[in-house]
């Protein structure tokens, strides 16, 4: 394949929580792209305009660009590589026993650029890789090539949230890029020209070398991990001094060297990423002796927020065996369908140890958690959210699905055996609550 000149195919190398909001976003700026991926399930899925997972618009994007003609997917990863100029490795990178991340689905996806190479080729981290990694994959490409085709590698981190994925890919706050050669820049300016002309200032375009560009998106998260284990901190000295961590979080998030962002105490953090990127990013400090302590705190506070919980379901409740209890969101976050490292998980299965008998509700991941809890003599999934609520002994709010938050709790507390809520998110209206008769528990909010 010739070198790109004007017009370029850009290929997607993995289709999920990533690949495929990149691939689709990418067509929606005009550009033509063809996406793979090794479950060729999932591929036959895409295929027909389905989503495998839930992600806000995601689905009604890609009908509208698998009939524009701008997006394809194919099961035939060798046929992507080939056809493409632009590869954006978007593959997934789990942990390690050891902490570290798993690499072995990027370096596959590179020996498979590698056989396929027919000509030159803009190699692209998109994947959350450690620091270094780009230069495995050069050393790959030049070990495995099958022919002697020029290529470049560059680096551009995704800040994608599930449940925004489109809206930060489409209108990003920023957008970094690792390269070092110039032909990479060249290219990675001229793909991302149409966000510049939607309006992404200049100085948000940040063009940087490899390994920094690979430490931006670690230290981005660790510093988000290290904001929600700060205010969970506090909010647990509030609890003890009978003080509102809520409203001490507008206190301090007024302050523009803080911001308001991250602050909202609950039940800790969970999803894909966080939990991933911050161990990850302490064992990359660790293998070259650098003192990472501060994160491996931000860690342990993290894990301690689930048996906080049960022991604050415990002190509202006295003896949880038997107890109907009602829990309404098993997702990690609202918008999304995916329970990885959800605190939800170890907090059903803490309750249940306990003897619990729980009714669940979610609006979209029900299916997944069925999957790690299967339905029995102590779990029931509900079919709404008041159904969920009828007849139980307490109300467990874990993910601020905006539904929730409208219910009408008139009629919830006329449903309930004991009109108890414990609000892991704070994010009910707990004067409204207390005037309508419940009992209201908090995180941080005082005794």
């Amino acid at each position: 394949m010739s070198d790109p000149g004007g017009d370029f195919v850009v290929g997607v190398l993995g289709l999920g929580h990533v690949g495929l909001p990149t691939a689709v976003s990418f067509a929606e700026l005009g550009w033509k792209v063809v996406g793979t991926d090794h479950d060729t399930e999932k591929v036959e899925r895409i295929s027909l305009g389905k989503s495998p997972f839930y992600e806000p618009g995601l689905e009604a994007m890609l009908q509208q660009h698998l009939e524009s003609g701008h997006f394809r997917a194919t099961p035939d990863v060798g046929e992507a590589i080939r056809e493409a100029h632009i590869l954006f490795i978007c593959v997934g990178t789990p942990l390690n026993p050891d902490g570290s991340a798993d690499l072995s689905q990027v370096e596959a996806a590179v020996r498979s650029i590698a056989d396929n190479l027919n000509g030159y080729k803009l190699v692209v981290e998109k994947s959350t890789v450690p620091v270094l990694t780009a230069s495995w994959i050069k050393r790959t490409l030049e070990r495995f090539r099958c022919q002697i085709h020029g290529f470049d590698v560059a680096s551009n981190p995704e800040f994608l949230r599930e449940g925004a994925a489109l809206h930060d890919c489409l209108h990003p706050d920023r957008v970094v890029v690792g390269v070092e050669a110039n032909r990479a820049e060249e290219l990675l300016r001229r793909l991302y020209q149409p966000l510049v002309d939607r309006g992404l200032p200049s100085e948000r375009l940040i063009i940087t070398d490899l390994n920094t560009a690979e430490l931006i998106k670690h230290a981005a998260n660790a510093f988000l991990a290290l904001k929600i284990s700060f205010i969970n901190m506090v909010a647990d000295l509030c609890d003890a001094t009978g003080a509102d961590v809520v409203d001490l979080a507008r206190g301090i998030g007024l302050d523009p060297r803080i911001g308001p962002h991250f602050l909202q105490a609950g039940i800790g953090f969970g999803g894909y990423c966080l939990p991933k990127d911050l161990r990850a990013f302490i064992h990359v400090a660790q293998e070259r002796n650098v003192d990472f302590s501060l994160l491996d705190v931000v860690e342990r506070i993290n894990r301690s927020r689930v048996e906080l919980f049960i022991q604050k379901v415990k002190k509202a409740l006295w003896v949880l065996k038997d107890k109907r209890l009602a829990i309404w969101g098993l997702s990690f976050k609202p918008q999304t369908d995916d329970i990885r490292e959800a605190p939800s998980l170890h907090i059903v299965r803490g309750l249940l140890d306990e003897g619990a008998r729980l009714r669940l509700f979610d609006p979209e991941a029900i299916e997944a958690f069925r999957q790690q809890v299967p339905p029995g003599e102590q779990v029931y999934y509900a079919n709404d959210l008041y159904e969920a609520v009828h007849g139980t002994d307490a109300l467990l709010l874990l993910t601020e699905w905006e539904e929730f938050l409208s219910a009408d709790f008139a009629q919830i507390k006329q449903l309930m055996e004991l009109p108890i809520i414990i609000d892991g998110r704070n994010v009910l209206d707990s004067q409204r609550l207390k005037s309508l008769g419940f009992e209201y528990h908090g995180m941080g909010r005082g005794v």
